[in-house]
């Protein structure tokens, strides 16, 4: 296993392969083992307590239903996060630093919790969510409007669909747009495939009409439309948004070894004063939400589980203080099923409905930059569209693709490789990947005899291809 020092990994031994044909350190499947042990593990004991709607991407699922996910996983938690650890506190001793020392320890303590936990569970991770998948989305979280034809967006849905059902069985129709990408001619399709109920980013001509929590709408189709609360979203999610706070730990800044170890305002970390300000941001959230509710109506607040834990430490002890502050203020929590059954939606306004307030082109909506598809279509990813949409017309073209082009095109739509290089998060990580999806699609199409025969984990309930 790699593992990182002054910041940078150790290499793999010459000719070691990734089991599934992935990246590793810091963008391939480390990054979903950090997310296990700091967001999905700790989260696990609040879903049985609190009414939460989660949706679980199918090919988060994918990975994490992959074989020897969850071992390589406990080894990246018990060798790799214990070796760095190590090396970071022999540092900060050699520096007299003792507060951070402290901080190390218990953070290395975290890991070996979590990976405890994770042996625990006797149905794995997927097992352990399974009471609370209720939504799910889009195979390979493809931003819908981007895709050129019905059918890719039949196969998406689809198999995200039959995914969710292989895996968790029972589903009431609640489906997670991918980035919130929304546009009125989506609604057909949606139906076709049973989706009841989705979120999505109400435009901001809508938005300024609303007194309150925007209502749900429902489409000519029978579709759910919960608007998104963004004011409400906003208090946490936005650039001076609770997690900014002075107290909580800095995401940003990084010791050596890759540990977050300092307070947003400088110093060393401490849990008692990021605790303090956690009971406090949860007690300004719930008396903002119950202000906004005050007359009626349903505040929809919709985040990456990643943002919990992963990014902001005390995220998901910020969840569990609104949980029990709501019961402290009266404020009433349901999920967006229940919901449906007491808050009747009211008739998709016309002009949305027609395509005016979007625009007579009917422009998508997303809860992205600008409320719009820059971040996934615009000038800095413009190559990867293109890679894309080229991929998809070549499959259209196809007389009978095959499973393994099928899938290797469901990867090119994923939408964080465009997120990804948007931001500058990763690289050239994502190019390299999208393109290798790109090579094996071509030779899936033109001579599938040599491509390797193994095949990751990827979409395993591939629907057929229509046509």
């Amino acid at each position: 296993m790699p593992y990182v020092e002054g910041g940078a990994p150790w290499p793999r031994p010459p000719g070691e392969r990734h089991p599934l044909g992935f990246g590793t350190w810091p963008f391939g499947e480390e990054w979903l083992w950090e997310a296990i042990a700091t967001s999905y593990i700790p989260l696990l004991d609040l879903l049985g307590r609190a009414p939460i709607t989660v949706s679980l991407t199918p090919v988060l699922c994918d990975q994490l239903e992959s074989a020897g996910a969850l071992d390589r996983c406990i080894r990246f938690l018990t060798e790799v996060r214990t070796e760095s650890h190590l090396r970071d506190i022999a540092l900060a001793r050699q520096q007299g630093n003792d507060e951070l020392v402290a901080v190390l320890e218990r953070s290395a303590a975290g890991y070996a919790e979590a990976a405890e936990k994770l042996r625990a569970l006797p149905e794995g991770l997927l097992g352990a969510l399974r009471p609370h998948a209720s939504w799910t989305s889009a195979a390979t979280h493809a931003v819908l409007p981007l895709l050129c034809s019905d059918a890719a967006i039949a196969v998406q849905l689809g198999t995200g669909i039959a995914s969710h059902r292989r895996r968790f069985g029972d589903w009431r129709g609640g489906l997670w747009l991918p980035e919130c990408g929304y546009v009125p001619w989506l609604d057909p399709l949606l139906a076709q495939a049973g989706v009841r109920a989705t979120c999505f980013e109400p435009p901001a001509e809508l938005r300024a009409c609303a007194e309150g929590p925007p209502p749900p709408l429902r489409s000519e189709e029978g579709l759910v439309a919960w608007s998104l609360d963004r004011e409400a979203i906003s208090l946490v999610w936005a650039a001076h948004g609770y997690p900014a706070r002075g107290p909580y730990r800095d995401s940003h800044r990084l010791s050596p070894n890759h540990h977050r170890l300092w307070r947003n305002d400088g110093g060393a970390y401490v849990a008692q004063a990021a605790a303090a300000q956690v009971r406090a941001d949860a007690r300004d959230f719930v008396g903002r939400v119950r202000e906004r509710v005050r007359a009626g109506g349903v505040c929809v607040c919709a985040f990456d589980t990643e943002l919990f834990g992963h990014w902001w430490h005390e995220g998901i002890s910020w969840l569990e203080a609104v949980v029990e502050e709501s019961g402290r203020q009266a404020l009433a929590l349901t999920t967006l099923d229940d919901a449906i059954a007491e808050h009747e939606p009211r008739p998709m306004p016309r002009e949305l409905a027609a395509g005016d307030v979007i625009s007579p082109a009917q422009r998508a909506v997303t809860w992205g930059a600008g409320g719009d598809l820059r971040t996934w279509s615009g000038p800095a990813v413009a190559d990867l569209v293109w890679h894309a949409r080229s991929a998809e017309l070549e499959v259209l073209a196809a007389d009978r693709p095959g499973p393994r082009a099928v899938r290797e095109l469901l990867a090119l739509q994923a939408s964080d490789w465009p997120f990804l290089t948007h931001h500058r998060l990763a690289g050239e990580y994502p190019r390299e990947r999208l393109e290798a999806h790109a090579r094996a699609l071509e030779l899936a199409l033109s001579d599938p005899s040599k491509l390797a025969p193994e095949l990751r984990n990827l979409a395993p309930d591939l629907v057929q291809w229509p046509g």
